[in-house]
């Protein structure tokens, strides 16, 4: 039985109302199935707690849709975890203490829930879950690096939530989930929302080959049939009909009706994870400016995700990923000063000084070819300044040169 979102946490417990003869009430709880609810309804006999006499299972949706209607009729919530009686609150002191042994039981109880025989692999401090391999498997980067504020994405992948990252160009997103992909061996299917994407690129379409009309599967149902890791890039710039697609398999089991091919339904596989990039959705929206063409997301939509935003390394891990990369040739101090020129370049194009990011991978190029040539701006030639504007060329130049003294 899957935990449910704290969000509907809330929502379990006993709802009553009184009426001219008697007390109406519903009891709210979690359902066996994953991501369902079990409802109850009965009325209180002189004052006795009735027996149910109504007894059934709905979904999210049709819990919130059911809340509405008995908040219109009167019902109030009593008490919470099923309980007939009120259940007292925690107190301000002691809500912390209550928390980390309720996050402790949770714990064990997912712990508890991998199989013995599961091939598993550590990735940060998780256990993710081996998929069969192939050709699709991300190439792997062992100087990647996992700091531990990746803990909560991994678990996320492990449980099968629907995970969405934000942040700015070149913070890294992508290669987040395929470098989990690259160590845990599941294959990886990504879909560039860029203007040219058609639903039937995305769902499928029909097709007449040899005088045979066929039906091609677009990445989506590909994924969920054959077990893949898809990744929708750039979210924000997808059209409405993909996310109308889309939206139907969001829930963790959710299942995919093919309406152009008779209604076909598509259930997902169990390694099927479905992940999503944008770069002004949510926190990143006061930045919408800096993307042109991306469209505004509802929160129904986004409330279907776990949306993350996800920075850029800081000065030290770059230094660690540059010093890994380029072992055994790339000491520390050379290290930590083009992460701190990295750093400085990120915090003009923050304060919009700048029109264009410095991604970690323009940073690796950028040192892997001073290595070669020996000389910074020699290398900044075609790994920096030529990828941007003269303005933005010229005030890089500027950065660098406060850090790095040109050659004397």
């Amino acid at each position: 039985m899957n935990t449910p979102d704290l969000i509907e946490e809330e929502y379990l417990g006993l709802y009553r109302r009184m009426t001219e003869s008697a007390a109406e009430w519903w009891r709210v709880s979690v359902a066996d199935r994953p991501e369902t609810y079990r409802l109850e309804h009965g009325v209180d006999d002189g004052g006795r707690h009735g027996a149910v006499d109504m007894d059934l299972v709905v979904d999210a949706e049709n819990l919130r849709a059911k809340l509405k209607k008995w908040r219109r009729e009167g019902f109030a919530l009593q008490a919470a975890n099923n309980s007939i009686d009120a259940a007292p609150s925690c107190d301000r002191d002691n809500f912390m203490p209550h928390l980390h042994r309720a996050a402790a039981h949770a714990r064990a109880t997912r712990q508890g829930k991998t199989p013995s025989d599961a091939t598993t692999v550590p990735i940060g401090d998780i256990e993710v879950p081996c998929g069969a391999g192939g050709p699709l498997v991300p190439r792997f980067n062992p100087a990647y690096l996992f700091s531990a504020r990746f803990n909560d994405i991994l678990e996320d992948i492990v449980e099968n939530r629907r995970v969405m990252l934000i942040g700015h160009t070149g913070a890294g997103k992508t290669s987040l989930i395929e470098q989990v992909a690259a160590r845990s061996h599941h294959g990886v299917l990504r879909s560039n929302m860029n203007g040219q994407t058609t639903v039937g690129d995305f769902v499928g379409f029909w097709t007449v080959k040899g005088g045979e009309t066929l039906w091609v599967d677009g990445v989506l149902p590909t994924a969920m049939r054959e077990g893949h890791w898809l990744i929708v890039d750039e979210i924000d710039f997808a059209e409405p009909s993909i996310l109308a697609a889309l939206t139907a398999v969001l829930e963790p089991h959710g299942r995919l009706v093919l309406k152009e091919k008779g209604n076909e339904i598509v259930a997902p596989h169990a390694s099927f994870r479905l992940f999503a990039t944008a770069n002004a959705v949510g926190a990143m929206s006061q930045f919408r400016h800096l993307y042109q063409g991306a469209n505004l997301m509802n929160e129904a939509f986004l409330d279907r995700w776990r949306v993350y935003l996800l920075d850029y390394l800081s000065p030290a891990e770059e230094t660690d990923v540059l010093m890994r990369t380029l072992a055994p040739h790339m000491s520390r101090p050379l290290a930590a000063t083009l992460a701190a020129i990295a750093a400085d370049c990120r915090a003009a194009f923050a304060r919009e000084d700048l029109s264009s990011a410095f991604s970690t991978r323009r940073l690796l190029d950028w040192a892997e070819l001073m290595l070669r040539t020996g000389d910074p701006e020699r290398a900044a030639g075609p790994a920096i300044y030529a990828k941007v504007s003269p303005e933005d060329a010229a005030l890089i130049r500027g950065i660098i040169r406060h850090h790095i003294a040109p050659a004397g």
